[in-house]
């Protein structure tokens, strides 16, 4: 299998480089964003944009020091929809693929159905999400979680499948009961299927929130985004997405620094 770095990319696209330059590469990546932003701003200044078009990282970064927008509230509404869906549909994806690989006549009769409605536009379903539980934060973390599921429930069902049957007939003619075969070989061998299946999933979690933000809040950073858009205040819109990117930047770090916990190099799958 194709091992991947912290960065979660192929060590081969990383030059093969060993653990000890592991530092080096994550200063790279932080260089390389500096040094964007430096030139935004730069280029700004020389081109003289107005602000409501595209306006300067400092312009972006002093709307924080501004209480109006209460960063800090939205900001903790939108984490607690990111990462509130993500975990439910961690939970719920793992349970339901367990299930599946457990029952056969499950599989063939429930499994083509979350197939077929995961083919509808999440989008579309928003709307009439909210006419059936309202709106609020539960509301777009069950959007969240609607997003995320299905990467999570396919690749688990495929790693509890890739188990050695001979492990598995091994656990059985020593009486082992169905959950120690899940929890001791199931689980174990399925794991690197699913952080593969998480690390998707974790992208889609800010996807979700934002989605459910847009189409009715009353509170989170999408909504702010939407209040400030008819003054064109830019600046502040800029901050709200910069804010939305960093939630799912630490989201995508913690399922690394668990998969780098919990899973040998080698037998991570790139993703």
């Amino acid at each position: 299998m194709a091992s991947s770095d912290q960065t979660g990319l192929p060590a081969s696209e990383l030059g093969g480089a060993p653990a000890d330059n592991r530092h080096l590469h994550w200063f790279t990546i932080g260089a390389v964003h500096v040094a964007a932003v430096i030139l935004w701003e730069v280029l700004v200044r020389a081109t003289a944009l107005p602000a409501f078009i595209l306006p300067a990282p400092s312009a972006i970064f002093a709307t924080l020091a501004k209480s109006n927008y209460d960063w800090l509230g939205n900001s903790w509404v939108t984490g607690v929809e990111i990462f509130g869906g993500y975990l439910l549909s961690v939970v719920s994806g793992v349970i339901l693929a367990l299930l599946f690989t457990w029952s056969r006549l499950l599989t063939l009769g429930v499994f083509p159905l979350f197939v077929t409605l995961n083919m509808i536009p999440k989008v579309a379903l928003g709307p009439l999400i909210i006419v059936w539980f309202s709106y609020g934060i539960s509301t777009n973390i069950l959007i969240t979680l609607s997003l995320c599921f299905f990467p999570i429930l396919l690749t688990t069902v495929r790693g509890l499948k890739e188990i050695e049957p001979d492990l598995l007939d091994l656990v059985r003619s020593l009486k082992g009961s169905r959950w120690q075969t899940f929890v001791y070989i199931q689980l174990p061998g399925a794991l690197p299927y699913v952080f593969s299946g998480m690390k998707v999933a974790a992208i889609l979690a800010v996807a979700g929130a934002v989605v459910g933000e847009f189409i009715s809040s009353d509170r989170g950073l999408a909504y702010l985004m939407i209040q400030v858009q008819a003054a064109l205040d830019t600046p502040a819109m800029f901050m709200a997405v910069v804010i939305i990117t960093l939630l799912g930047i630490a989201l995508y770090l913690l399922v690394l620094l668990l998969e780098h916990l919990l899973i040998r190099k080698d037998a991570r799958i790139a993703s």
